[in-house]
């Protein structure tokens, strides 16, 4: 077997907050003075890196010597070139795997939670010392998996995303944003907060949020429910805009159309990272709908 043959694990993780206060001050002693300052301490900062740190060498020691291994910090995400046979290992927040999801496409993913008491493991479920015996039972197909539907926007100009939580559509700003939405046969110009379309993994969120002061609550999906559901945000009705089309449901190859009427200022991004977003300016076409693509996340070995 050839070294391209063997498995590899990629270990994803992003800066803890120990390593972004280093960033953004310098040294450990300015981040100290900065903290101290305003009445914090950087001990439990230290604590938490330093665990997380365990954490991740437990892993790596974890992967048979004679297999492939890469750590892949959340930054470099965009760039990274994933193998459609790799085993990824999330080791963080729940947020962290939704970050990793839209690279993907079918590969398993282990979410590995470094503090059980600090984060909820929704999507990060297993304690980092089981990924040794996790990452070998992927290798030989003995996993039991739940698979999580994701939400994809294409836009008529070749702009493409996934989402595992949800897509918004509308202002970068807090301005209003304008277009025509078009939905099971209605269409209406609009101009609102924006829009969001929400998969089941999403509805513990925002669309959770939004949903309950709306007057009557849709019945959102569940996390490997084949379905997503749209909530429009404080539609405006005027002489030239409605409210009409405010939420529904999405299923099978359903689509929801938006055309954008703004100028500028118009965006597309998903689970909240702006900084990943599809500029939407006039005229353009936006197709929200089910992507083919779903998360393969691990529950436990067969």
């Amino acid at each position: 077997m050839s070294g391209h043959d063997l498995p590899r694990v990629v270990l994803v993780t992003r800066p803890t907050d120990y390593e972004s206060l280093i960033a953004t001050h310098g040294t450990r002693e300015q981040a100290r003075f900065f903290l101290r300052t305003h009445g914090q301490t950087l001990d439990e900062v230290e604590q938490r890196h330093r665990r997380l740190g365990t954490a991740l060498q437990a892993i790596r020691k974890d992967v048979p010597v004679r297999w492939r291994f890469v750590h892949v910090g959340r930054a470099d995400l965009p760039v990274f070139v994933f193998e459609p046979a790799d085993i990824i290992v999330v080791l963080g927040q729940d947020g962290l795997v939704a970050n990793v999801a839209k690279y993907l496409d079918g590969q398993f993913v282990i979410g590995a939670n470094p503090e059980p008491s600090r984060y909820p493991g929704v999507l990060v479920p297993h304690r980092h010392q089981a990924a040794g015996r996790l990452i070998r039972a992927c290798a030989s197909g003995e996993v039991r998996t739940e698979d999580r539907t994701m939400v994809e926007a294409r836009l008529d100009d070749g702009q493409h995303l996934l989402a595992l939580n949800e897509v918004f559509v509308g202002h970068a700003s807090h301005q209003s944003a304008r277009y025509r939405i078009a939905f099971a046969g209605g269409e209406e110009d609009q101009s609102s907060s924006g829009l969001i379309v929400t998969t089941g993994t999403g509805a513990t969120g925002w669309a959770l949020s939004i949903n309950r002061a709306g007057k009557e609550p849709a019945r959102l999906p569940g996390a490997a429910e084949g379905r997503l559901v749209f909530f429009v945000r404080e539609a405006w009705p005027s002489k030239v805009t409605g409210a009409s089309i405010v939420t529904g449901g999405l299923q099978g190859d359903e689509e929801l159309t938006i055309t954008s009427a703004m100028n500028e200022g118009g965006v597309v991004f998903g689970d909240g990272i702006e900084s990943d977003r599809l500029g939407f300016p006039w005229g353009i076409v936006a197709r929200v709908r089910l992507a083919p693509q779903r998360l393969r996340l691990v529950r436990g070995p067969r």
